[in-house]
């Protein structure tokens, strides 16, 4: 099947440089925010498939992929008023916010901080760490070490041992995109996965919500699940088993399948 990119493009939102990869290009508009280190471009499969049935943007967070970096406010409001902003930017009407891990955690607070802003959010396995709960669990060393290697300039089989279970051309592509991760940028975002609580907006989340968990992860745990639907009891909740905190990178289809009825 032919693919569904339609362009790259960038835009001036709250204040910075906005970068995105867009697919589709008709339907209801979807937004896709990828996590802690991962460029737009690591997840075009996804938008490639997304765009199938829905005008897809993929963006790069801010301090990551095409988007501005440097001296920039990376805490978890900024880049929420960045979603929202983006948004108003291209004059997309209620669309759908998809956040994967970090993205996840951004895309909460934006709809928390912007009621009435989108029509649909899908959670993809989000970090529920925060303030006097169960840390997350990766290391903060393996993001900075394999960030600092890809700066010096590395391979995918320099990759290979972040990522044992990934194929060739995912590593290549992480091997030749990571650089343009910003470190303080990363370190600020696994820091607020410590910092920040998520859960006292859940309960002031006005739109269906999606919340799909890595089976094969212990990102959130089913006492994490049971407590995300006491505060949020009109939650759908869809497990990918066996797959990994990367899950269409683990089971595309399986994915899909999780996603698929609620977004229809």
């Amino acid at each position: 099947m032919a693919s569904t990119f339609v362009e790259g493009g960038n835009v001036h939102a709250n204040g910075i440089r906005q970068h995105y990869l867009r697919y589709g290009g008709k339907g209801q508009p979807l937004i896709l925010v990828p996590g802690i280190t991962s460029p737009a471009i690591t997840w075009g499969f996804v938008g490639d498939r997304l765009g199938q049935r829905f005008d897809t943007y993929v963006l790069d967070v801010r301090g990551r992929g095409l988007s501005q970096a440097g001296d920039l406010d990376y805490g978890i409001d900024a880049c929420a008023d960045d979603i929202a902003a983006f948004t108003s930017a291209l004059g997309l009407e209620q669309p759908v916010v998809m956040g994967h891990s970090m993205g996840a955690r951004f895309a909460i607070r934006a709809a928390r901080r912007h009621p009435g802003a989108f029509a649909k959010l899908v959670l993809v396995d989000p970090p529920v760490s925060g303030p006097g709960r169960r840390a997350y669990p990766a290391k903060l060393d393996w993001y900075v070490d394999s960030i600092r290697l890809a700066m010096r300039g590395c391979d995918a089989e320099d990759m290979r041992p972040f990522l044992p279970k990934w194929t060739k051309e995912e590593l290549q592509l992480r091997a030749e995109w990571l650089h343009t991760c910003d470190e303080t940028a990363v370190v600020t975002a696994f820091e607020g996965f410590q910092t920040d609580d998520i859960h006292v907006d859940l309960p002031h989340l006005a739109m269906p919500v999606l919340l799909v968990i890595a089976g094969g992860a212990t990102v959130i745990l089913p006492e994490d699940a049971a407590e995300i639907k006491n505060l949020l009891p009109d939650v759908r909740i869809a497990t990918v088993e066996g797959a990994g905190h990367m899950i269409p990178w683990d089971s595309f289809d399986g994915f899909f399948a999780a996603i698929d009825p609620f977004l229809t």
